[in-house]
């Protein structure tokens, strides 16, 4: 188990071949995620069919943005600096996810995948399990609770003296993030969607329990924070967090819209129906009677 005394060791980048081996291995997943999908949209073009082009640089820049909370100078500086973790936080769990949701990997799955695994991939969907999951609440409250957990007990100097929390923390924040974005403006085929109603109040209560959270950090450091760390780390936590959620709110009032606005756009064509059905009925009834 590694230490905070190790942890300069396992990220300083250069001359230590152990630490080049550690992040390769760290790094291995991120280049293995983007492999796999460049593949699968190659594949997908080459039955006829074109993926479009802002969905793939979604990906490869999601998956580069959560790959910097692990190795490199980001993931490095975050042991020592509480701003810098903020920042590590802001970009694995809210900004990657955000990229990643927007690719629509399911999508490109149930796409290129053979019938059988793609009808597996259906039915883990309309699972009980993923509807629990994809629910907006409790994917907030993975996403956001845990964050209070986190800040507010002591397992946020558990995660700076021992790096397999620290990496264990950070999964966290991304697969959690990814099933909170998902569950309120996702694109990919979900069979247990919430409404837009629930969304927006999921989206409302969270945005303000970050906000609050932000400012009780500023208010009252974690243990072994400096004061003028973590006011600078809560201001990146606040207003960069404020940034990313108007851009969810941004996309579930687009989606929203779009939905409505064809309901609305049929709604008119069927009342302007109506009068001719009524006299047209109106009109038999008039000649069978006479």
């Amino acid at each position: 188990m590694t230490t905070h005394s190790d942890r300069s060791t396992l990220h300083q980048h250069g001359t230590d071949s152990g630490t080049f081996a550690v992040e390769l291995i760290l790094g291995a997943p991120f280049l293995l995620a983007i492999a796999v999908y460049v593949v699968a949209v190659l594949g997908d073009r080459r039955r006829g069919r074109r993926w479009p082009w802002h969905r793939i640089a979604f990906w490869i820049t999601g998956v580069t943005v959560a790959a910097t909370g692990f190795v490199g100078p980001l993931a490095s500086a975050a042991h020592d600096s509480f701003t810098a973790h903020m920042g590590a936080h802001l970009l694995v769990g809210m900004v990657a996810p955000l990229l990643l949701v927007r690719a629509a990997p399911v999508t490109l799955a149930l796409r290129t995948m053979n019938v059988v695994p793609a009808r597996r991939l259906s039915r883990l969907l309309r699972s009980p399990p993923a509807r629990v999951l994809t629910d907006p609440a409790v994917a907030a409250l993975l996403n956001v609770g845990a964050l209070w957990v986190l800040y507010l007990t002591p397992m946020y100097e558990l995660m700076q003296q021992v790096m397999l929390v620290h990496w264990m923390v950070m999964l966290h924040f991304l697969f959690a993030g990814y099933l909170y974005t998902g569950s309120l403006v996702g694109i990919d085929p979900s069979p247990h969607r919430a409404g837009f109603a629930l969304r927006s109040v999921v989206l409302v209560l969270s945005l303000a329990a970050h906000g609050v959270l932000a400012k009780l950090l500023y208010a009252y450091p974690p243990p072994g924070v400096p004061t003028a760390e973590a006011h600078s780390g809560a201001q990146v936590m606040f207003y960069g967090g404020d940034v990313v959620d108007f851009v969810l709110i941004v996309l579930l009032c687009a989606q929203w819209y779009r939905v409505t606005g064809r309901r609305l756009h049929t709604t008119p064509a069927t009342a302007a129906t109506l009068p001719d059905s009524a006299s047209t009925r109106s009109r038999s009834g008039t000649a069978k009677g006479n």
